[in-house]
């Protein structure tokens, strides 16, 4: 018998007192050479609570004008001020304060990413941690930026510097917005840039209180700014510009190809990550219970707005029965309602947009002849909220299987062997993420190796590692964030060839 997910929705409110303070005393502003000043424009827009549909506050709508003059600032910060003066010790120093910051106001941020965003809270601190991390790495390794010597001949000396581009440009996504920001804003700072910060539009605020702990921190001015603002207005404007040197963003494929487009006016550097259909093979010797919590938490994880989101599960045929009737039966424990609510599994979708984008996709899945085993239908409301979704007698023609839906929805394949894994999950325009799940360790390098993919779990899924490289394959995306060799992308080679 099928038990229906239970559904509980409550208003979502702040629970911290600091939290609706500082709500209320929020002013439309941008933070742009250590000052806070509105739009140009005097424009505003609403960001809003997606448990409610309402509106939690109103922020500056900064368009081009607005990036016109942070980038001039960030301009100056780099060439005339004392950050172009300043060493990687010193610089280091800074980040590390301003990591320390985040962790002393984690959970003030968590709850503000929780009402603006609609991840369960829980979600948001483990994000915010994760960014934490990645802010602490980036500033130890802004002491670790290397040159080069070479061999030469006993009257010559030739080496290579490795400089700074000079102002980047920082565009952010809604579905994990402090993380995403601590991706983009530790190495071009670490690596001794400026930066632009233009956070998604649905998802401002953590990106003004970042804007705050960066005062508090003591970057000089121009060093970090924050634009908020519409991404067709202040987006395209960072994309365009002249004055900025690298643009690093993290959205969708489409938006991705614009901004690519965008930069052949001055052949600014673009490092994308982009969308995914990550493929999750799951082989009959897997460990099931261990299989089965993670594949269920590797699409329903943030109401499954994530980039690399198991999408598309891929279980052996022989196995399908035994894993999809307790993959259903997880899924049918799991609570949905009020993100601030400790027994929330599953919050709503970030927006309106969102929200009526993923139905879309249920009503193709059905269309098209696949079978819900759980959810199927989003919730009326109030708030975007969708319960978990497994689609079988998924076909990998159907648009259900093939294109990014960003919400709590799966689609089921069967497979043959290892051979034929690897033909199915490379059958994507995708390539970011894929795991594997099976006790046969050749196996496993063998699948690893064949998925084209730029991350691969075995037996886990969704762990981060900032010392390692993170980006796609294919269409999702170009270029590499963390690692050991994340400075290639936010600084230019000059070789220094002298006569002794």
């Amino acid at each position: 018998m099928t038990v229906e997910t239970s559904l509980k929705v409550v208003p979502g409110q702040a629970r911290s007192p600091r939290i609706n303070e500082w709500l209320a005393s929020l002013r439309p502003a941008l933070l742009i050479d250590n000052t806070w000043a509105p739009a140009k424009s005097g424009k505003t827009f609403d960001t809003i609570n997606p448990t409610t549909g309402q509106a939690l506050a109103s922020v500056a709508r900064g368009d081009a004008a607005d990036v016109d003059d942070a980038v001039h600032c960030a301009q100056r910060a780099f060439e005339e001020g004392s950050w172009s003066r300043m060493g990687p010790g010193e610089r280091s120093a800074l980040l590390r304060r301003f990591a320390s910051l985040m962790e002393e106001h984690l959970d003030e941020l968590a709850e503000l990413e929780t009402l603006d965003n609609g991840l369960t809270l829980a979600t948001s601190r483990g994000l915010i941690a994760t960014g934490i991390e990645i802010m602490s790495y980036f500033a130890g390794a802004a002491q670790h930026v290397f040159g080069e010597t070479v061999p030469t001949a006993p009257d010559r000396f030739h080496y290579v510097l490795r400089e700074p581009v000079g102002v980047c440009g920082a565009i952010t996504p809604w579905n994990g917005p402090i993380i995403m920001a601590c991706l983009k804003i530790g190495p071009a700072l670490a690596a001794g840039n400026t930066l632009v910060f233009k956070p998604a539009e649905q998802t401002p605020l953590t990106a003004l209180r970042l804007g705050e702990l960066a005062l508090a921190a003591g970057f000089p001015p121009g060093v970090f700014n924050v634009v908020t603002g519409y991404g067709e207005q202040a987006g395209a404007a960072i994309a365009a510009h002249p004055g900025i040197a690298k643009v690093a963003f993290t959205g969708s494929t489409a938006v991705g190809k614009q901004i690519l487009a965008a930069s052949v006016g001055n052949l600014k550097q673009v490092s994308l990550e982009l969308g995914g259909k990550s493929p999750n093979v799951v082989f009959a010797d897997a460990n099931l219970t261990a299989a089965v919590q993670s594949s269920l938490m590797a699409f329903t994880v943030s109401s499954g707005q994530v980039c690399v989101a198991g999408t598309r599960l891929f279980v052996q045929r022989d196995f399908k029965d035994e894993f999809l009737d307790s993959l259903v039966s997880y899924a049918n424990t799991l609570t949905v309602g009020d993100p601030l609510d400790p027994a929330t599994a599953l919050g709503p979708l970030a927006s309106q947009e969102q929200f009526d984008r993923v139905r879309s996709y249920l009503e193709a899945g059905h269309a098209e002849g696949a079978v819900a085993l759980t959810g199927g239908a989003p919730e009326p409301g109030p708030g975007y909220f969708v319960r978990p979704t497994i689609f079988d007698g998924v076909e990998r023609s159907m648009r259900i299987a093939r294109e990014e839906i960003f919400g709590p929805v799966v689609s089921v394949i069967s497979f043959n062997d290892a051979d034929d894994a690897v033909l199915q999950g490379n059958d994507t325009e995708y390539g970011l993420a894929a795991a594997v799940w099976t006790n046969d360790l050749s196996r496993a390098h063998k699948v690893a190796r064949g998925l084209k993919a730029g991350v691969v779990w075995v037996n886990q899924y969704m762990a981060f590692d900032p010392a390692l490289p993170f980006g796609g394959y294919k269409q999702s995306g170009v270029g590499r964030e963390c690692g050991a060799h994340w400075y290639e992308h936010y600084t230019e080679q000059k070789s220094v060839m002298m006569q002794l």
